[in-house]
């Protein structure tokens, strides 16, 4: 007999006593129990009858398993389940664009920590310890660790023979508009390199799996996205997909890092063969090696100006290395080149960008994908070029800046709003942070509470940067959200209902449904189903894309509601009542007034409607020229400017004040907003100045956060935060995506007040204390 649980959250786990509409910033449904830490995350799931998993993990980068024994490990006491690839129940490999990543190693291991072996055991020590006796033999091979090399030399070994691609290339993609051969008066060039950045989210990969009466298996767990999570897996069980069913339990933080599976299929063939309730959760250092991390990059620039300050050309070379799988290494290519010209009108560009297998970790989607990376370089070099021409940057700026209208160097038409030249204008009239602090409280000083500075040689610098970001998918997917809502009387009151897939990482897409909700059908009383696979699809909480699409399909469903409520006061009033609308539970004419409470029109009924938005139609860029009429829906623009002060002696810095001018197109909820803004604008932070995964060898020589240091509150400087709202007409209510775009543009604008406060050229990311003081 199997053993079932409940989902972490229930519609009654949630405040539903909030108010709200679009335009209001109501408090969140779930603030009050994740303050009192009452919340459910996914690793504080628990079932009746549980066991613990546990996976043995690969300590060599390229290596081929020559045996593996797991006799030792079953044999001790307490485990339960010892699996292996040959316990595959369907296809041993998943992924989220290209099927190459195997759910456990069956004959070579392409990357330090790649799972190889699964325990289940009735103690989580117990499971660690049995992990130590299973019994495996490797030949160890050459890694490939250089990803130019993985592009352009003949003798580097294949990782994916079968792929193929005669390299190791995972996807070339070549953009050309203009003369790619023009030449200009001042031509500035250099190579920036970006390291390798964590996604760095506080709760684990965590999930709890219990096997279901009907040979499936109920799936609860922490991801961004439900659906892709139930392909894969299914696939892998061999099960249909009406038998593997997800439900969204709590998620404490993701940022891209949870867009790819880890625990998924592992958790469920271990409740599906022990039959019993299995619980997996890495521990930090487990999460290091078990997820994807942002693209460490090399970028070969070139621009070219008019003596007036006129861009001419730009020419640029991509290389992304995306480590031992494919993952989203092709999304981030695709974006990588096609907003790699930044947000400014070049009209003769050539810039190739290359994905590349090596045997270095896994690299996927994180905030920002595959943008993050080129506008450090773009706007490094618009610096370089305004100082070259004697220019100031931001007039430099907006003087190539696009706008509506604008055409860029992928061909497609920018038909919606692209204030880019307010934005820097906005971010630069925003007051200045006063001289004080060089003579204020030490902590305020580079190096802190730790009084290591001395204030003679503080200088303060300050840097701009505007940026470029797509949103949702692109490149001909067919992005789109699934809602379904029911309207019904609960308690004399009456009360919607919203029930997606989507996921709730942290953004606040559980309020911003309620507000539309509530907008659209007058109540103040809208409820959320818990997340799960029961619904239609609504893609992945990532690309900035949730409030538009999932948006989109609640304001849909809701239509459907209303059109079926009017159409029964109308069947009980009869015509000419003009036109019809909700509020307050009531229907109102606009010649009647107020004709029915819905408490009445309904009764015991109810009224239940699903939907689905689709954005309009993307391209795909061609092969060859790059060139497309419409990559990507919607493009989102952000600047900001950095104060930082610089102990030019011992290269600590200190970052004073990071303001930003951003344009979201309709604020949904105001206050969530700046929270986005602040919080992509403290991971730019963490990106420019402290974030590097250090990998030597292919192995990660820092997987915790003792050694990968992230930015706390003391990090943090003050913010002011400039929002506009042009409108967007081809989004719901106008909307434009706000939580990637301030952490691209973050990270150049804080270099660039480090430049100017040092005088170094600065062409690593992030930035430490040797760069300054020229050790590094």
């Amino acid at each position: 007999m199997s053993t079932r649980t409940t989902p972490t959250r229930t519609p009654q786990d949630l405040d539903d006593t909030i108010a709200g509409e679009i335009g209001d910033s109501p408090r969140r449904p779930d603030g009050t129990l994740k303050v009192r830490g009452e919340y459910a995350y996914a690793s504080d799931l628990w079932a009746e009858n549980m066991l613990w998993g546990a996976t043995l993990r690969s300590p060599h980068p390229h290596a081929r398993i020559v045996s593996v024994n797991t006799a030792p490990a079953l044999a001790h006491p307490g485990v339960y389940a010892v699996l292996t690839h040959e316990d595959v129940p369907g296809r041993n490999l998943f992924g989220l664009k290209t099927v190459d990543q195997p759910v456990l190693a069956e004959d070579v291991v392409r990357y330090r920590g790649e799972a190889v072996a699964l325990v289940a055991a009735d103690h989580p020590e117990t499971a660690r310890r049995a992990l130590d006796l299973v019994e495996v033999e490797y030949e160890v091979l050459e890694p490939v660790l250089d990803p130019e090399s993985a592009a352009h030399d003949d003798d580097v070994p294949l990782l994916h023979p079968d792929s193929g691609d005669d390299r190791n290339i995972v996807r070339y993609q070549p953009i050309v508009s203009g003369d790619p051969d023009a030449t200009a008066d001042v031509v500035v060039a250099e190579t920036y390199t970006v390291g390798m950045q964590d996604q760095a989210f506080l709760g684990p990969e965590a999930g709890l799996a219990v096997p279901g009466d009907d040979g499936g298996v109920d799936l609860y767990l922490a991801t961004q996205d439900l659906h892709s999570d139930l392909r894969q897996t299914a696939a892998a069980l061999d099960l249909p997909q009406n038998k593997v069913r997800m439900t969204l339990s709590g998620v404490g933080g993701a940022f891209g890092g949870r867009e790819d599976l880890s625990i998924q299929i592992h958790v469920c063939m271990l409740a599906l063969r022990t039959g019993r309730p299995v619980k997996l959760v890495y521990d930090r250092e487990e999460s290091f090696f078990g997820h994807v991390h942002r693209h460490p990059a090399t970028m070969y620039y070139e621009h070219g100006a008019t003596h007036d300050g006129d861009l001419v050309y730009m020419r640029a070379k991509l290389y992304f290395d995306g480590g031992a799988y494919a993952s989203k290494t092709p999304v981030v290519v695709g974006n990588g080149t096609s907003l790699g010209t930044g947000p400014y009108v070049i009209p003769n560009v050539r810039i190739e960008g290359w994905g590349l297998y090596t045997n270095n970790p896994p690299c996927g989607a994180m905030r920002g994908l595959g943008a993050v990376q080129p506008a450090f370089a773009y706007e490094s070099q618009m610096d370089k070029l305004a100082d070259a021409l004697g220019m100031d940057p931001v007039e430099f700026r907006a003087r190539n800046a696009v706008r509506r209208g604008s055409v860029l160097h992928t061909g497609q038409i920018l038909d919606y709003p692209a204030p880019v030249a307010e934005l820097l204008d906005r971010v630069r009239n925003l007051p200045m942070p006063t001289e004080d602090s060089l003579d204020s409280d030490v902590r305020s000083l580079p190096g802190g509470a730790s009084n290591t500075t001395r204030r003679e040689n503080v200088v303060r610098g300050v840097g701009y940067s505007v940026i470029i970001k797509n949103v949702s998918y692109a490149e001909g997917a067919d992005d789109y959200s699934t809602a379904r809502v029911r309207l019904e009387i609960v308690g004399g009151e009456p009360m919607a209902m919203v029930h997606t897939a989507a996921a709730e990482v942290g953004q606040g897409l559980l309020t911003v449904q309620q507000q539309i909700a509530r907008s659209e059908l007058g109540l103040e009383k809208v409820t959320l189903h818990p997340n799960d696979t029961s619904v239609g699809e609504a893609g992945s909480s990532s690309a900035s894309r949730q409030t538009y699409v999932t948006g989109g399909a609640v304001r849909n469903a809701c239509a459907a509601v209303q059109e079926r409520v009017f159409a029964r006061v109308v069947e009980r009033f009869g015509p000419g009542l003009g036109e019809l609308s909700l509020s307050g539970g009531k229907i109102v004419s606009t010649t009647d007034g107020v004709l029915v409470d819905l408490v009445d029109l309904l009764g015991s009924d109810s009224v239940d409607e699903t939907r689905e938005y689709h954005h309009r139609r993307t391209f795909p860029m061609d092969p060859t020229t790059g060139q497309s009429a419409l990559v990507h829906v919607q493009h989102a623009f952000s600047a900001h400017r950095a104060v930082v002060d610089v102990d030019t002696e011992l290269g600590l810095m200190k970052v004073v004040q990071l303001d930003c001018a951003q344009d979201v197109g309709k604020a949904i909820n105001p206050e969530a907003v700046v929270g986005q803004i602040h919080g992509g604008s403290a991971q730019g932070l963490g990106l420019a100045v402290m974030e590097e995964i250090h990998v030597r060898d292919g192995s990660i020589r820092n997987p915790s956060f003792t050694d990968y240091l992230i930015p706390t509150m003391v990090d943090m400087p003050s913010m002011q935060v400039d929002v506009l709202e042009h409108a967007d007409p081809h989004a719901p209510y106008g909307v434009r995506g706000v939580g990637e775009p301030p952490t691209i543009s973050a990270t150049p604008a804080i270099v660039a007040a480090i430049r100017a406060a040092t005088g170094r050229r600065l062409t690593h990311v992030p930035v430490t204390p040797g760069h300054i003081t020229g050790i590094a």
